[in-house]
């Protein structure tokens, strides 16, 4: 019959805490960087949805100012509770074949809609209505 040390099992039942301890430290400290990243990657897709809103809000108002006034050139900035839009320069003249850039701002996040009116009308008539990447 082995003796054994009563020294020794105590060594061994307080590594087996030790590493037990560890290893329940790794999974909850990648746990709580998971969620922060996940809460991060929330936050970035609702600015960017709410940019493309803002810059889709910008177009809209310029098509209707142009409903009302064709010689309406844009250039201006429209402040929301969320961000910023911003129209530039109207293309084109009189009530066909005109361009409107528009630019959504929230945070660091903005999102650019190009719109190409073939008529202002009444009716108005679109040619394409796109997001893009730079004007």
């Amino acid at each position: 019959m082995i003796k054994q040390n009563p020294t020794q099992s105590g060594y061994i039942i307080l590594m087996s805490v030790l590493v037990i301890g560890a290893v329940g430290t790794a999974v909850s400290t990648s746990l709580l960087l998971l969620g922060v990243g996940s809460a991060l990657t929330s936050l970035d897709q609702q600015r960017t949805t709410q940019a493309r809103a803002l810059a889709n809000a910008c177009a809209e108002e310029a098509l209707e100012r142009l409903r009302l006034d064709t010689g309406y050139n844009g250039g201006e900035t429209i402040t929301f509770d969320t961000g910023t839009c911003s129209l530039g320069v109207i293309g084109g003249s009189g009530d066909t074949n005109r361009t409107i850039e528009a630019t959504g701002n929230v945070d660091s996040v903005v999102r650019r809609v190009y719109v190409e009116v073939a008529s202002v009308g009444p009716p108005t008539d679109l040619t394409s209505w796109q997001e893009v990447d730079d004007f």
